[in-house]
């Protein structure tokens, strides 16, 4: 037991050991802690994870294949799905399960791609499928596709860069040596931090001729070759020659593709056997349904998914006398058989990312596999020069073998053979050495002789493969040389073919919009009401906030067209139809959130119309008025919004609505009250039309109100009728008389 020593503290007052800064909060700037922390993150995905780069493929594409090519799965026999996941997983540390599921992607079963690089046995799902999942790793098998040949040709003669595994215990390559531009055959789609990739999948031929055709002129037009993009599953794309030139220049765009189907008239019934590249079987039907459900499609007696081992089918069963034709228009515009894919074609080049058109992504490739075939020329070169220095130190033993003999019989010691060997022939010590190493069976004039018959045609392949060092021109030609071989190998008819905007029929978009009478209310702060005539009667009170008030009550249909006037001069556009039926006892629609209006746009008018006909009347501050036809205000397209709905030259004090002309009555602030008839505006079809002068004002006075006229106007009202305008109108004081003795 320890003694307690003289001079010792108490245990309790001796101070606790600690680290320093543990506990205590520091500040820290945001920008500080998000270049710290997040930066790094964020660049290991983008340049890690989730783009491609210019030889086509992700990181993990790239560590799958690569994997598989060394298990010798380029021309062995399939091996089940679970021993790959295992091996690939010395290279990519993500977990089993990320990279099966890679592996589902890249085969021939899955359907994802125009040329797998799996090729595949058992269950791998299907790409238009949702519900269609793939078996275990452990029931399927798989082998690398021929197609793989053209990725891994010449990779062990140094063409492109090693770079050590994440554990430092093995190397991989850090881009395939593919011999076509496989970025652009087939698709890559992936998300990173702030930006994405989505490139579509193009013909392996057409892209190797619009290859081939911008090495020989850097001008070509891309367009000519490569007719658009070719997606696994089929269809048709829109070809719209505009939208793919914008594509094929800047790397953006939108290609439409719409679905395959033929008509069975014996059972009445469509049936669809190719989809939309970017949707699923699921997908569609989920929509179709919905929309019959709801109403929207009434053709359609019954909808089933006959997918089988044969490939894609959906059945749509149809109503007597259904024409198939305006159904499938219909269902393309509603639903997911015509689709969209978004391009944008950002690759990642020397780590960087950049979106880059097709010409610049093909000049990228070809620089890369320009970088290929000189690395491979200059190995194959070193190594056939290594030979010739062989060769020529046994040229110089064939001036006397005995020599030689004699050399290595008379060294007492082994280590003194190559030494003595370069000595009596005057060679150096790799020459010696392999001299050294001949078998004594080949220490003959014969052998030797044919031995060297190589040097002549050594030293000729060494000068053509220097004159290929020096000459960008023969690279090019091997390139060429090399895609043309691409084409003959593998090129495939395309899947995907083409419609045009003369197949698109125009429907009529009221036909699938139920018509009934509505009453339409609009409040003064915003806040609009459809509400049905059945549900009107069944109604006390329209409920409003408080302070606000029912400024407009309209009746029409369900099918009307609305135009509501804001303060901006603008005009907005929607249908009736667009609102929920409601009722008088809630509050309704909120009008400028409804329709996203500008920031502190307000509200000023409503205008209901199934044939825009009659006419807009703008009344401004300083006695001028406007009448535009109402038609200047239909579109062709559906736009949403039109800037210059009326003139912002002077101060808007009242719009109306007129279907014919009316009498109007205007009031100053000068207390002068005019009454003129709406004949005598000339319509102008421009909307921001300034107007005409309507009232005359003096001094600083002006416009305060314009109303519809009391329909005696003309008995009771005579002195403020004028005859033409602009006119200076009368004194308010007998108009004042007559509303007292209307009230």
């Amino acid at each position: 037991m320890a003694r307690k020593r003289k001079g010792d503290k108490p245990k309790e007052s001796m101070p606790n050991a600690f680290i320093e800064g543990a506990g205590t909060v520091v500040q820290e700037k945001i920008t500080e802690t998000l270049e710290k922390n997040y930066m790094p993150y964020a660049m290991s995905v983008i340049i890690s994870r989730a783009l491609p780069e210019i030889d086509g493929f992700k990181p993990s594409h790239r560590k799958l294949l690569y994997t598989m090519y060394k298990m010798g799965l380029l021309n062995g026999a399939r091996t089940k799905s679970a021993n790959v996941v295992g091996q690939t997983m010395r290279l990519n540390p993500h977990g089993d399960a990320a990279i099966y599921e890679t592996m589902v992607r890249l085969s021939r079963g899955n359907e994802t791609l125009l040329h797998p690089y799996v090729d595949s046995k058992g269950n791998f799902g299907k790409q238009y499928s949702r519900n269609m999942a793939y078996a275990a790793s452990r029931y399927t098998e798989v082998k690398l596709d021929k197609i793989c040949n053209e990725l891994f040709c010449d990779i062990d003669k140094d063409t492109v860069e090693f770079v050590p595994n994440y554990d430092n215990t093995m190397m991989e390559p850090s881009l395939l040596p593919a011999t076509f531009p496989s970025v652009l055959v087939n698709a890559n789609v992936g998300i990173a931090v702030s930006m994405a990739s989505s490139v579509c999948p193009f013909n392996l031929a057409e892209v190797c001729e619009t290859c081939i055709a911008i090495l020989k002129n850097p001008e070509h037009d891309i367009i000519s070759t490569l007719k658009g993009p070719d997606f696994p599953g089929g269809g048709f794309i829109l070809h719209d020659e505009d939208e793919l030139k914008k594509i094929y220049r800047t790397g953006r765009g939108t290609v439409k593709i719409r679905s395959k189907y033929n008509y069975d008239k014996e059972y009445n019934c469509i049936e669809v056997t190719q989809i939309p590249y970017s949707t699923t079987v699921e997908a569609i039907i989920d929509k179709i349904t919905e929309h019959v459900k709801s109403g929207k499609i009434r053709e359609i007696s019954y909808i089933r998914d006959e997918t089988d081992k044969n490939g894609l089918k959906i059945a749509i069963d149809l109503k007597r006398g259904t024409d198939p034709d305006k159904l499938m228009q219909k269902l393309f515009r509603l639903t997911p058989l015509q689709d969209n894919y978004s391009c944008n074609f950002n690759i990642l080049i020397g780590g960087v990312p950049r979106v880059m058109g097709v010409g610049e992504i093909l000049n990228e490739w070809i620089a890369f596999r320009n970088e290929c075939i000189k690395r491979r020329v200059y190995f194959d070169l070193n190594k056939k020069k290594d030979k010739l220095h062989l060769l020529l130190g046994l040229q110089k033993i064939l001036l006397d073998i005995d020599k030689a003999i004699k050399i290595v019989r008379e060294t007492e010691e082994e280590n003194e053979v190559v030494s003595n060997l370069m000595i009596g022939f005057g060679i150096d010590e790799i020459q010696a050495e392999y001299v050294a190493e001949i078998k004594l069976r080949h220490l003959n004039r014969e052998y030797i002789l044919n031995r060297l018959n190589d040097i002549e045609s050594l030293k000729k392949d060494i000068a053509e493969m220097e004159d290929i060092l020096k000459n960008p021109k023969k690279i090019k030609n091997i390139i060429i040389s090399e895609l043309k071989d691409v084409i003959k190998k593998y090129q495939k008819p395309r899947n995907t073919m083409f419609f045009y905007k003369s197949d698109i029929e125009e429907e009529d978009i009221n036909e699938e919009t139920p018509d009934y009478p509505v009453n339409l209310f609009l409040s003064e702060s915003g806040y609009f009401k459809k509400i049905t005539n059945q549900s009107l009667r069944m109604s006390g009170e329209n409920k409003l906030k408080e302070g606000d008030k029912m400024v407009c009550h309209i009746e029409t249909t369900n099918r009307a067209e609305l135009l509501f006037f804001t303060d901006k001069c603008q005009v907005y556009k929607s249908k009736a139809s667009a609102f929920d039926d409601t009722k008088a006892s809630l509050l309704g629609d909120f009008v400028p959130a409804k329709l996203s209006f500008d920031e502190d746009e307000a509200l000023k008018y409503m205008v209901s119309t199934t044939d825009y006909e009659g006419f807009m009347l703008f009344f401004f501050a300083n006695g001028k008025a406007a009448k535009v036809p109402v038609k200047a205000y239909e579109t062709k397209t559906n736009r949403k919004k039109l800037a210059k709905a009326y003139s912002d030259k002077a101060l808007l004090k009242s719009i109306m609505f007129i279907k014919d002309d009316c009498n109007i009555l205007l009031k100053t602030s000068a207390e002068k009250a005019l009454i003129f008839n709406t004949a005598l505006l000339t319509p102008k079809s421009s909307r921001d039309t300034v107007g005409i002068q309507a009232i005359t004002l003096r001094g600083k006075a002006e416009l305060v109100s314009a109303e519809a006229a009391p329909e005696d106007a003309e008995e009771k009202l005579k002195k403020y009728i004028a005859k033409k305008i602009p006119a200076a109108g009368s004194s308010t004081k007998e108009l004042m008389d007559y509303n007292q003795l209307m009230l």
